[in-house]
């Protein structure tokens, strides 16, 4: 086996958002050595409360900013020295993309290509890896044995998944062109604490702990996989740590269920007649039937699925029963078509200086506050950014 891959500086996009955030707290807590940088614009779907486990780690530092922002992004790589880049920051909720989907392409295509370009001119980076999505293989046939793997064709079905196919594409393009060293992850459903109700099981689980319907698209029918958070992040680090330059990586499970199914599991822990509680609601404009990866991939480097649908839905269940108002006011996230217009701003209610005080100080400070490019001239005359 190759050595393993040991860096030095991360930079971590959108990781205020779910899976970066569970993916950033563990490789803090379990690399001290390594220096991470959280670059995050706070959208809605975002929230620093995500964060606030490390936020006082001495090895952790928030920037607030767009990636679409070139000399932000720069100037992030050059002065903090980042060998390493985690990309996750994107727009990823289909209903989402049919109404808004030129939004999609600016974070999930230019976003992408801001970064690669950035990668390209300071010449530094020694491993870039970009986080995809199983949705860009299409559906998979309901009666496949085996699940797509990594060098399956791309037949995207919706918006969403057409801009990370086509982000996919600029990352593979910068790999061969400028040798620039790429690793791309294709990833499953993933559930946990902390998600926006935006999706899926969330979504059921408040609903059902405010007695309101769980609406069901179509009949319900569409298969899913669904991976507990602490495994996909686990996945990552294993990844970053081993993975292959040039190689994707589906980061799946072999454990299917329907949308149907997902809710009357829910429906159980929460002692509702399930054909009391399920409303069937009007399907999305193309959904897709089923994913179903091949994961024997990262299973080569070590990787393995630890928790238990059941675990993981109950661990998932207690935390937003714990938690009910974590993400401020959702009503609009948990209609049964849910827009960009309906969200809420930067994490619902809440109030971002009073988030940003619990921020740790880092020579004056620890979190810098910067949205646009024209910020990134003063950052740079600004000493306390730097250590």
């Amino acid at each position: 086996m190759a050595t393993p891959y040991k860096p030095k500086n991360i930079l971590i996009t959108g990781a205020a958002g779910f899976i970066a955030s569970h993916v950033t707290i563990r490789i803090i807590k379990n690399y001290p050595d390594y220096k991470i940088v959280v670059l995050d614009k706070l959208d809605y779907c975002s929230n620093l409360k995500n964060l606030l486990p490390v936020c006082s780690s001495p090895n952790f530092k928030f920037v607030k900013g767009d990636i679409a922002s070139p000399d932000l992004v720069n100037f992030l790589l050059l002065t903090e020295n980042i060998d390493t880049i985690m990309h996750f920051a994107a727009q990823t909720h289909v209903d989402n993309s049919f109404g808004n989907s030129f939004e999609f392409t600016m974070n999930n295509v230019y976003g992408t290509h801001v970064l690669l370009e950035a990668c390209k001119v300071t010449g530094q980076i020694r491993r870039f890896i970009h986080v995809s999505t199983d949705e860009v293989y299409g559906e998979t046939d309901a009666d496949a044995v085996v699940g797509n793997h990594e060098a399956a064709q791309l037949l995207p079905t919706n918006p969403y998944s057409a801009t990370k196919a086509g982000a996919e594409m600029l990352v593979m393009a910068y790999g061969r062109s400028y040798s620039l060293p790429v690793i791309t992850t294709r990833g499953n459903n993933v559930y946990g604490p902390n998600q926006f109700p935006e999706k899926l099981i969330p979504k059921l689980i408040l609903l059902a702990m405010r007695g309101k319907p769980l609406p069901i698209y179509g009949d319900g029918s569409n298969v899913r996989s669904f991976l507990y958070c602490d495994d996909v992040a686990e996945a990552f680090e294993v990844i970053l740590h081993q993975g292959e330059v040039g190689h994707v990586y589906n980061i799946g499970t072999k454990r299917e269920r329907t949308v149907l199914d997902v809710a009357k599991d829910v429906c159980k822990y929460f002692n509702l007649e399930s054909e009391k509680a399920i409303q069937f609601v009007v399907d999305r404009p193309f959904n897709d039937k089923r994913y179903f990866l091949d994961d024997a991939k990262l299973k080569s480097l070590g990787w393995v699925e630890r928790t238990p649908w059941q675990e993981g839905l109950r661990k998932t269940i207690e935390w937003y029963v714990a938690n009910p108002d974590f993400w401020g006011d959702v009503s609009g996230a948990l209609v049964p078509h849910p827009r960009t217009s309906m969200m809420p701003s930067y994490g619902g209610s809440e109030d971002i200086k009073g988030i940003l005080s619990k921020f740790t100080i880092y020579n004056q400070t620890n979190t810098v506050v910067s949205q646009t490019s024209e910020d990134a001239s003063q950052m740079q005359r600004d000493s306390s950014f730097q250590k």
